[in-house]
This record gives C-alpha cells, structure tokens and sequence, in this order.
C-alpha cells in the first residue's frame, strides 16, 4: 500500500465518521422503543396471566393482586433503567 492510498483511505474513514455517528444515534432510539414495546407486552401478559390465576382460584386474589403489582413495578424500573442508559 503506497503513502497516497493510506492517505485517501484516513481521508474516507473521517468523511464516514458523520454517518456512523448519525446510525448510532439512530440505533439508540431503535433499542429504546424496543424497551417499551418489550416493557408493554411484559405488563400485559402479566396482568393477563394473573387475571387467569384469579379467575382459577379466586381465594388468592390478595396475593396475586400483590404479586402482580411487585412485578409490575420491576418491569417497569427495567424499561426506565435502559430507558436512561441510551
């Protein structure tokens, strides 16, 4: 490889750095919203499946309803945490 093509090489490599950075920024907004939309169907199947236990035995509604609330809040701490980390 002689001088000159080592040069137009670095040359390319810094007129690239713009575009680079710009797909990074756009793959950070890409790994939030798939956060959220992981976080939502998180939620929902939970809430669905302790519908489904409720409706089973409708005795451990309390504990369930607990249960589910705890597990909520730990999704939704989850979303928020990778939320701030992009």
């Amino acid at each position: 490889m002689s001088f000159n093509q080592q040069k137009t090489d670095t040359n390319m490599t810094i007129e690239m750095l713009p575009l680079v950075i710009a797909a990074f920024e756009a793959n950070k907004f890409f790994v939030a919203a798939l956060a959220a939309v992981g976080a939502g169907l998180g939620i929902g199947l939970l809430g669905s499946k302790a519908a489904e236990a409720t409706g089973r035995n409708p005795g451990a509604a309390t504990p369930i309803l607990v249960l589910s609330i705890i597990l909520a809040a730990l999704i939704e701490g989850v979303f928020i945490l990778s939320a701030f980390a992009v």
